[in-house]
């Protein structure tokens, strides 16, 4: 394997990784489902419920086929998109830094939205 393969390799399973546990951390804490369920609910979201058990889910099942090479592009492209969202909804109002100038900035998401780009790139027409 290159070395150019092998480093997007090591992006691809780091951000996915960091996606699992992320998804699986909410999953795994009593309420933090439904907080965010609540939380998406009171930002005028519909069924924000539903839609925090599936964005819950997506992180770990999407997160597990993203580190074994599976869906890759697509993968990659939605938890992107899920990304931006988040920085719309949460992040980009506190500011850019996640500490010290601020507090719950966007920088943290913007640099996983710039490596799921990369891993999306790096895959584009590859096969599965």
């Amino acid at each position: 394997m290159s070395r150019e393969r092998t480093a997007l390799l090591t992006l691809r399973v780091a951000v996915a990784t960091i996606l699992v546990i992320h998804g699986s951390y909410r999953a795994l804490h009593a309420g933090y489902v439904a907080g965010f369920g609540e939380f998406l609910t009171s930002t005028g979201v519909p069924l924000g419920g539903s839609i925090a058990v599936a964005i819950t889910a997506g992180e770990i099942v999407g997160g597990l086929a993203l580190a074994a090479g599976r869906l890759v592009v697509p993968l990659a492209l939605l938890f992107a998109a899920e990304l931006a969202v988040g920085i719309v909804m949460v992040h980009a109002p506190e500011g850019w830094f996640v500490v010290g100038g601020g507090r719950n900035g966007m920088e943290y998401s913007v640099l996983l939205i710039v490596v799921l780009l990369a891993v999306a790139w790096g895959n584009a027409g590859r096969p599965e």
